[in-house]
């Protein structure tokens, strides 16, 4: 079975992208709108393929980059590990590279991998950085950062939300709110609102 496993950040992208440049045709596609902090093994539709892989009914796994397999090079290089031990064939897209066309183990894979995971993680934490001085800048001229004055939400549209609703599940199974921050993609404090909001609710069920 061939595959294609896709991932993005926001509930507000959509994926398409991957479509548009993308006209191969897949036995199934998985797609997680989550934080990539998130592991991948931790991730809904991640889980599903993980269930297929290990069955053996998966050959080959596509991804447009190695960023989309983990949230770090640590978790990346483990992720690809585990799937070759799997003997499954690994296609980066964006740089048409495979771990084992036709079966036979590609000897560059690994090197390259661990390179450009590295590669990939340091991006993502000057991307952090610059973000940071942006903020620090625009307050330093005035600027006021949170929501603006008048914006209320009402708790139900607040308790709505999808991000929300993933906190209700994960607060019912027992998860901790760390945990719960990441799966959900919000902040531990969000997490603890939505709790005190339905603290009755989650202890009844």
């Amino acid at each position: 079975m061939k595959v294609k496993y896709n991932r993005v950040s926001t509930i507000a992208q959509t994926g398409n992208r991957f479509e548009v440049v993308d006209k191969d045709n897949y036995d199934q596609t998985f797609f997680d709108k989550i934080s990539g902090s998130v592991p991948f093994k931790e991730r809904p539709q991640a889980k599903k393929l993980i269930k297929l892989i290990e069955d053996g009914r998966v050959n080959e796994l596509v991804v447009e980059e190695f960023s989309r397999l983990g949230r770090n090079t640590a978790d990346v290089i483990n992720n690809l590990q585990w799937l070759d031990d799997m003997n499954v064939n690994v296609n980066i897209r964006n740089i048409s590279l495979q771990s084992r066309p036709n079966n036979t183990k590609n000897p560059i894979f690994k090197l390259l991998s661990n390179i450009l995971s590295s590669v990939y993680e340091m991006e993502l934490q000057n991307i952090k950085e610059r973000t940071m001085a942006g903020r620090a800048a625009y307050v330093s001229k005035g600027g006021i950062l949170g929501r603006p004055v008048g914006a209320n939400e009402t708790t139900k549209e607040f308790l709505d939300k999808e991000s929300s609703k993933k906190v209700v599940r994960e607060l019912v199974r027992g998860t901790t709110v760390r945990d719960i921050a990441k799966i959900a993609g919000v902040s531990t404090k969000t997490v603890m609102k939505v709790k005190s909001l339905t603290k009755p609710k989650t202890e009844m069920m």
